[in-house]
């Protein structure tokens, strides 16, 4: 199975659909409610939410997952029995496959249900109609390039710059997610420095990002954020919040670290921890939320998300 445990847990549906191909008299039987073994679209139905709520055990490489809702609807045409089947679930993977595991089940089910009164059957046009939730949604890229600025405060990486391992890293994360480096400092815990470096990125390079490393603590030279408090002139809660919130999931210390973010001008100035663990977990919560609100400070709206993406199996 592949590790998902740093996606972040959002709202994911998906839709399937499937179809039998039967005889008209068939239908008719199914109509009337003449079906030897019961109701075919009942017994299906039930099998349809028990396979989709057993997809793990069917499909090896699924992960299990606490499913919120299932649908299930048949429409009878002149020949064929169309299924379609819905799946939400709040967690940090998709339902696709539990869709289409439900659909296919459901046309199988139906099938075995009517065998006994038409031997010309055929399943067919199984596909995914929709899903929506997934990393593609929400990754909104800015249309022009975006710029960032990484600022290490430290102590001892001041004096020796080749102890920063959380620095390197945060740039390059930022490369990889498109961003361009425009500036990389390093500074001891003093908070006047601290400032200075922070309006200079803000006012004279005019980044789109900041990200700090280090200082946000609960130690006597932790003064990041009261140094960055000091030159925002608007805070943005809701990310800071977020950062220690994923934090903790994975650990306890999360919760001591002091770390603001807001906005000076159109720049965007986070504060993450110190240690490089912290540091990645800190830029998986952060992305790709960023990047949107890299967006809105140019002047942007919220872009709407995909509602659709059909594939045909």
């Amino acid at each position: 199975m592949r590790d998902i445990s740093a996606k972040h847990s959002t709202l994911r549906t998906a839709s399937a659909t499937a179809s039998l191909r039967v005889q008209p008299a068939t239908l008719d039987l199914v109509r009337r409610g003449e079906v030897p073994k019961g109701d075919p679209l009942e017994v299906a139905r039930v099998a349809a939410v028990q396979a989709a709520k057993d997809t793990s055990r069917i499909i090896p490489y699924c992960h299990p997952l606490p499913l919120d809702h299932i649908s299930v609807e048949f429409s009878l045409g002149d020949d064929r029995i169309e299924v379609e089947v819905s799946v939400k679930v709040i967690h940090k993977t998709g339902v696709e496959m539990e869709a289409l595991t439900a659909a296919s089940v459901a046309a199988l089910t139906l099938y075995d249900m009517l065998k006994m009164l038409d031997d010309s059957m055929e399943i067919g046009n199984v596909r995914l109609v929709k899903k929506t939730g997934g990393k593609s949604d929400f990754a909104h890229r800015p249309a022009a390039p975006v710029k960032a600025a990484v600022l290490v405060v430290s102590d001892s990486a001041a004096a020796d710059p080749g102890r920063d391992e959380s620095g390197r890293l945060i740039a390059g994360r930022l490369e990889a997610e498109g961003f361009e480096v425009a500036a990389f400092r390093v500074v001891p815990d003093k908070p006047e420095q601290v400032m200075e470096q922070l309006k200079e990125f803000a006012d004279r390079l005019q980044v789109d990002l900041v990200l700090t490393t280090g200082g946000t603590g609960l130690g006597p030279r932790d003064t990041t954020p009261e140094a960055t408090e000091a030159v925002l002139e608007r805070e943005a809660t809701g990310i800071a919040e977020a950062l220690r919130a994923y934090g903790s999931q994975r650990t306890p210390f999360a919760v001591l670290s002091r770390g603001r973010a807001g906005i000076r001008g159109r720049t965007l100035v986070v504060n993450l921890p110190g240690s490089s663990k912290a540091v990645a977990e800190s830029l998986d919560a952060l992305f790709p939320a960023c990047l949107h609100a890299v967006s809105m400070l140019r002047g942007g709206g919220h872009p709407e998300c995909p509602v659709s993406r059909k594939n045909q199996l």
